[in-house]
């Protein structure tokens, strides 16, 4: 007589199943007070115990203040993944800053329209259930939450045996959040003679890494635990450090500095496709932007990378953020407030450039 299949044997342990949802619970619930959500029952998290629903809950009018502003409210909506930064996370064997990253991706995305990051859920897979690993995950993405000033009101746990092989896995968020319709920013009213502010980056961030990876440890063959005394630091440290999360700082600047006249005219985050990509596709089509290279110290880190996979300029600019982190649109009489208001958030910024009537979405780069 054939043994006897269950779902143990098929792969997946649901009594480590539920120790890892046990696991995570708390680390949800640090965030839930941040827009005061529904308590449960409602499910934190598919697959837990007890949880009482299958929808995470939002209340809009528990904002508090905040709702106020809202009469014609649009809801707004991102997704994005790590990438394969989450190589870097396995070969240092370190999983809590990660989440960060992940939060960041899309949040950084969302307030680009000027909007409010509310909620974020996150989507976790891997080949078989590890309780610690998921608690590690879900910690940076608590931590993420808390950061960028919204709520971590769910998400899916997947166990696949079949997917992914052993010390894989995968993760992606997603975020929803809220702007006034007559508050939206959406680059139609950056004009000629705008400028640009750029702020710091605190690192490559989470894009490029499929270069990086091949340059640092294929090409020259490096090892995460090498020191690098450029970088004051080890490869892995150096690399995995987390994306800044500029939700709370661009918030606090819309309410501070924003005028009916659109003293903020754009916003851009840079990841993937650097300054050139990311600031060009806010730029209406008699506009372009032109900047200054020299306008902020290029961080050793690129200077490194550069030098050891002998990259051209060209490819770093629309690889890699190359220092900045993120831009701010801004009319002219504001930029001493913009700079002056990201660096009480705690923020470097520069004046990088300036907007110029010419060929829309371009981006020129002058040393």
């Amino acid at each position: 007589m054939p043994e006897p299949w269950d779902y143990k044997k098929a792969g997946l342990d649901l009594e480590k199943y539920a120790e890892t949802m046990a696991g995570i619970q708390p680390l949800l619930a640090r965030t839930w007070d941040v827009h005061r959500v529904m308590k449960p029952p409602f499910p934190p998290r598919q697959g837990g115990k007890g949880s009482g629903g299958f929808a995470s809950l939002f209340d809009l009018n528990a904002l508090g203040s905040s709702a106020k502003r809202y009469q014609n409210p649009v809801l707004v909506t991102c997704t994005d993944g790590v990438g394969s930064k989450l190589k870097i996370a396995a070969q240092m064997n370190r999983f809590d800053t990660v989440g960060i990253d992940l939060v960041a991706m899309s949040v950084n995305d969302l307030i680009c329209t000027g909007a409010d990051a509310l909620v974020l859920l996150d989507y976790i897979a891997m080949p078989k259930d590890d309780p610690e690993l998921s608690r590690q995950l879900v910690l940076g993405i608590s931590e993420g939450c808390m950061q960028a000033g919204c709520s971590l009101v769910g998400g899916e746990t997947a166990i696949l045996p079949d997917f992914y092989g052993a010390g894989d896995f995968d993760m992606a968020g997603f975020a929803a959040g809220m702007v006034e319709r007559s508050e939206v920013i959406d680059g139609s009213a950056i004009r000629p003679g705008d400028r640009l502010i750029g702020i710091a980056s605190s690192g490559i961030h989470s894009n490029g890494y499929s270069l990086v990876r091949k340059v640092v440890f294929e090409a020259a063959g490096l090892n995460v635990s090498d020191f690098v005394p450029e970088l004051g630091a080890t490869v892995g440290e150096a690399l995995l450090k987390p994306t800044l999360i500029y939700a709370k700082a661009i918030r606090t600047l819309l309410d501070t500095v924003q005028t009916p006249e659109y003293a903020i005219s754009g916003l851009a985050n840079i990841t993937g496709g650097g300054v050139p990509d990311n600031l060009g596709r806010i730029l209406p089509p008699d506009c372009q932007a032109v900047i200054r290279r020299a306008a902020w110290p290029k961080p050793p880190l690129f200077a490194w990378l550069q030098k050891l996979g002998s990259i051209a300029d060209a490819e770093m600019e629309r690889v890699f953020n190359g220092g900045i982190g993120f831009v701010v649109v801004c009319k002219p009489q504001v930029v001493e407030r913009v700079l002056a208001n990201l660096s009480g958030s705690g923020f470097t910024a520069w004046d990088i450039g300036t907007v110029r009537s010419g060929v829309g979405g371009t981006v020129q780069i002058q040393n």
